[in-house]
């Protein structure tokens, strides 16, 4: 979900707010500010940045390990977010900058499963991923593009969390024309390595899927492939960032040697 637009030329002046109009955000949405679990003792929800100003770093989190379970997240021994589950991003959170110790801790304990510092700054926007198996647990932080593509244009990214043994070839799949059953396709990515990203990429907007091979194989290459996902548009000015991540096997408890990977579209910024 993108984050509230902020205006340089004016503070942003929040408007009163009951906490029983907050706790029925709460439920609407699934997320639950800080000051709400404060009020009324609720545990399991996520935190929420409901007036970001310029002022603020903004931080968001997603659980893209496989096999770490129920996470819960916190900076500098204060929650960001609570129950997080395999492929859960949270929306942004707003944060005085500053130097933060992040901490990805097993859930409803502060046993912690991986931890790091990390630097943010005023005005920018970061996702921390808690990515790879249990055994190797790794996190990572990435500077967001806050501001949205140029007119006609849109930027896509996409960071590689799968624990697919190997390197990937990413690209973006569209119909050549609405009348067309051609595709085309734009490269996004080639070799892609685990745990890295691709930098953001500008493409024409339009309705894109996204197709994954094999590093080595033909770009598509059907029977090497891994992925081939739904198509789904993207407008004018939006910037999105695609995890890959595992595609756990019903019933499984453990990675598979060769897993399934699918993608999960986080929203970076949009036109105004």
């Amino acid at each position: 979900m993108p984050s509230t637009p902020l205006h340089p030329d004016r503070p942003i002046t929040p408007p009163p707010i009951s906490l029983r109009h907050l706790w029925r955000v709460c439920n609407r949405v699934g997320w639950c500010a800080a000051i709400a679990l404060a009020a009324v003792g609720i545990t399991g929800c996520q935190g929420m940045a409901m007036y970001p100003s310029l002022d603020s770093a903004q931080l968001r989190v997603i659980d893209a390990s496989p096999n770490a379970g129920v996470i819960d997240s916190y900076g500098n021994n204060s929650a960001l977010a609570y129950n997080l589950s395999f492929g859960t991003i949270t929306n942004y959170i707003a944060l005085s900058p500053g130097y933060y110790q992040l901490t990805a801790d097993r859930a409803g304990t502060r046993q912690a499963l991986v931890a790091g510092s990390q630097s943010l700054a005023a005005g920018k926007q970061y996702t921390e991923i808690i990515g790879a198996s249990l055994a190797n647990m790794r996190q990572t932080v990435f500077l967001d593009r806050s501001t949205p593509a140029p007119q006609g244009e849109i930027a896509v990214r996409v960071i590689n969390e799968t624990t697919f043994p190997g390197s990937l070839n990413v690209t973006m799949v569209s119909m050549a024309s609405p009348d067309s059953k051609a595709l085309r396709s734009s490269p996004l990515a080639v070799n892609l390595g685990s745990g890295a990203s691709s930098g953001y990429v500008l493409l024409p907007m339009g309705t894109y899927a996204i197709h994954l091979t094999p590093s080595g194989a033909p770009l598509p290459s059907a029977p090497a492939t891994l992925l081939s996902g739904v198509q789904q548009p993207y407008p004018s000015g939006a910037v999105r960032t695609a995890v890959l991540i595992d595609q756990p096997a019903a019933g499984a408890q453990q990675p598979l040697p060769q897993p399934s990977v699918q993608a999960i579209i986080a929203d970076d910024a949009d036109a105004q």
